[in-house]
């Protein structure tokens, strides 16, 4: 088991909490609680956990939407624990930022190999990434060309990141939107391109381009030269 840093609970059911915090610490893990999405919000302030267990049904709110606020910021790993478990619940949870998704009642140790999964992924996932001059910092949400701060947007800086990750290949508008946006493409394509001009100047300079093709989708590569 991967036992740096601390995971937090956020779960409403006391009994749901005392049962998975004691497992989790028997396992040798620091263990953070949180009742209300206020409360995980405070916890994440102070330092960020090295995963997040999170039901979805919360008495402040809904998990989801907490969830889709903290993937503006944060790539931390997230197993959503839900009694909520129709198909179209767990595509909701997976869409909104969830790695994995587990539904009550549950079996401890899935539970716990599940977990423990999570985190063999993330400990894999390098701090900083790049291509060429390019640099992207995956903590800080940060971009850089020669060492200099571009100031990308979340979603800006979000696919740059799914660039640098499939350099040459071509991807196409719907794998990008679910990826960045979180959810299926509907049709309007506005929010992809508005971004997508942004992210083409600020690389203005790097050497590298986002071209496109049309029904395809697009592509980052090298400026011909």
């Amino acid at each position: 088991m991967i036992t740096d840093g601390y995971l937090l609970l956020v779960e409403d059911e006391p009994a749901v909490q005392a049962k998975n915090k004691k497992i989790l610490e028997r396992c040798g893990y620091t263990v953070e609680q949180a009742y209300t999405i206020a409360e995980a919000q405070l916890k994440i302030a102070e330092e960020m956990p090295k995963a997040i267990v999170l039901d979805i049904q919360l008495p402040d709110g809904s998990g989801l939407e907490f969830l889709s606020d903290l993937r503006e910021t944060s790539n931390v790993p997230v197993l959503m624990l839900t009694a909520m478990g129709t198909s179209e619940d767990i595509i909701r949870g997976i869409s909104s930022g969830g790695d994995d998704y587990l539904t009550k009642p549950y079996d401890l140790n899935i539970f716990l190999a599940r977990l423990d999964a999570l985190l063999r992924r993330a400990a894999i996932i390098p701090a900083s990434i790049g291509v060429g001059p390019i640099r992207i910092d995956t903590a800080s949400k940060a971009a850089f060309i020669n060492g200099l701060d571009i100031g990308l947007q979340p979603k800006e800086f979000s696919l740059l990141e799914q660039f640098v990750q499939h350099h040459g290949k071509m991807l196409s508008v719907e794998f990008l939107y679910e990826k960045v946006w979180g959810q299926k493409l509907l049709g309007d394509t506005g929010p992809i391109k508005t971004a997508m001009h942004k992210l083409r100047k600020k690389l203005e300079g790097s050497g590298y381009v986002i071209s496109s093709e049309r029904g395809e989708g697009y592509c980052f590569e090298e400026e011909p030269r």
